[in-house]
């Protein structure tokens, strides 16, 4: 029997980065990656032949690591061996293994954490102490079985009366020691970032908690969580690029959304009056640290409200996440602290921007505010409406130094038009967006509920996507529909999950809460 043919020795081999850094021991220091491989392959195949599958059943777990050391750990060595021996079965990667001769140690890591592991020939048996020595190597998944004990230094142990090798690993770990640090690799194989940083983990778990407090705090709410279409017909419901498919049996191309918004409203007037989706958005632009193409957002609507309830009522909404996933409301941040306590500043957009040194006749005239923004190096794309030209300023001139969380508000209204207007000012409208450490976390305003406005609106966007611009779309002619067999008034917000896990987890970067980001193809990989 052939165990393994050379094509796939060769994809097992070939293309390695150079940063791939395995731990090496004793003699095999100076062996490369590829000689590694070869050894693991050849003891693959001679286990085989030996009768020993290298890929086998499940073992019969009933412990974890964490709850062995919480169980246990705080025991002596008199209390754990003074009574009947304590029994226990895990299984886990082998993250360690130090030789002595007749007995060795070793450490296995699960989902929870790591155990200690004794082995001992006169215990386990010689034939299986021979496999253990000869065939078991640094990232190999195991059973193991036997009572636990302590050694001399207070280590929880268990020592191995049976085990089995339930995993070969045909690639050697990542240097242990010092962890898995190159960025590139760790986002690309994060599969080995989570076996080589425990941090990461917890990343991951906190990210898990936080969405399960979400969801907590909205049904507490008394909302209802729906789910709609992930490809529209027509994009809309965010100025954005979106993602092109096509849909083979209705011959039509789609979009995959860059926004629910336009469905969830129309649930409004279906007769919901609070509504929320916890799901996923695309956009066709860039990555970035704060950027990815597929992302996490979570949209709301409540009707009978309107944005200035919104800001009280997101105040509240992010204590409570924070204090039920991380304890406490302020939250270090890379070299701040944030303070998440209530309540927080509220600035119109145009009022902080002449606070920031923009003249006031510039903040109302077109061609005064692109000669401004070229004075202070701001680039500004060709053709660009005066609102454009403020958000381009305000996001250099101002979103920066908004690290304490900060509400921004009254935009103009060419940059929201699915927002209502300002009774006291037509030309802007209701509208926050939440600001913290230099990132924009949420947006909202009071709805638009006026077909007339809304179809009005709809038609400039038309008329400024035929002069090129990307992120305007087509008329959506069913919510215009839907619009005029009446939406209650309502108030709607989106909040970027990814970048509220950044904040309450610490991470610089949002590909640290993604646990798999999109990235630039491998070099000399096949695209």
């Amino acid at each position: 029997m052939i165990y393994c043919v050379p094509d796939f020795k060769q994809s097992l081999t070939k293309n390695r980065p150079p940063f791939y850094n395995p731990f090496l021991m004793g003699e095999e220091k100076e062996k490369s990656l590829n000689e590694l491989v070869e050894q693991r392959l050849k003891k693959m195949k001679e286990l085989r032949e030996a009768g020993i599958e290298p890929y086998a059943a499940p073992w019969p777990v009933t412990d974890h690591a964490q709850q062995l050391l919480d169980e246990y750990g705080q025991r002596s060595k008199e209390e754990l061996e003074g009574g009947a021996a304590v029994r226990v079965s895990l299984s886990g990667r082998l993250i360690t293994i130090r030789d002595f001769g007749k007995a060795s140690f070793a450490h296995i890591q699960d989902a929870t954490g790591k155990t200690q592991l004794y082995f001992k020939k006169d215990i386990v048996g010689e034939e299986k102490y021979s496999l253990f020595k000869k065939y078991l190597d640094l990232g190999d998944i195991i059973g193991v079985s036997g009572p636990l004990f302590k050694t001399r230094t207070g280590e929880l142990t268990v020592e191995v009366e049976d085990f089995r090798l339930l995993s070969k690993a045909l690639h050697p770990m990542p240097e242990k020691w010092h962890g898995l640090q190159d960025v590139e690799t760790r986002y690309r194989q994060r599969y080995l970032d989570l076996i080589a940083n425990p941090q990461v983990k917890e990343t991951f778990r906190l990210r898990s908690m936080i969405i399960k407090a979400v969801r907590d705090f909205f049904e507490k709410e008394d909302f209802i969580e729906v789910e709609t279409p992930m490809m529209h017909q027509i994009a809309g419901g965010a100025a954005a690029r979106p993602f092109r498919t096509y849909h083979n049996a209705l011959d039509i191309d789609l979009f995959l959304r860059i926004a629910p918004e336009l469905y969830l409203k129309r649930l409004l007037v279906g007769g919901y009056e609070r509504v929320f989706e916890l799901n996923k958005n695309f956009r066709n632009e860039g990555i970035s640290t704060k950027h990815n193409p597929e992302f996490t957002m979570l949209e709301f609507y409540m009707a009978n409200k309107d944005y200035e309830f919104l800001m009280s009522f997101t105040e509240r909404m992010f204590g409570e996440i924070a204090m039920k996933t991380i304890g406490k409301l302020k939250v270090p941040y890379q070299d701040t602290e944030i303070d998440l306590t209530p309540p927080w500043p509220r600035y119109p957009m145009l009022e902080i921007m002449k606070e920031k040194g923009m003249p006031e006749e510039a903040l109302l005239d077109r061609e005064k505010a692109i000669i401004w923004a070229q004075s202070q190096k701001i680039q500004i794309e060709k053709g660009a409406s005066l609102g454009k030209v403020l958000d381009e300023i305000f996001k250099e001139k101002v979103e920066p130094f908004l690290v304490q969380p900060t509400f921004i508000t009254d935009y103009p209204v060419e940059l929201s038009p699915l927002a209502k207007r300002k009774p006291s000012d037509p030309s802007l409208v209701e509208r926050f967006e939440l600001f913290i450490a230099g990132r924009e976390i949420a947006n909202a305003f009071s709805e638009l509920n006026d077909p007339i406005d809304q179809k009005e609106r709809f038609l400039k966007q038309v008329e400024a996507k035929a002069k090129g611009d990307e992120e305007t779309h087509p008329m959506d002619e069913d919510y215009i529909r839907a619009l005029e067999y009446g939406m209650p008034p309502a108030a709607g917000e989106g909040v970027g999950i990814d970048r509220l896990i950044m904040l309450l987890t610490n991470s610089a970067s949002i590909r640290d809460v993604i646990l798999f980001p999109q990235l630039k193809p491998e070099p000399g990989s096949q695209a």
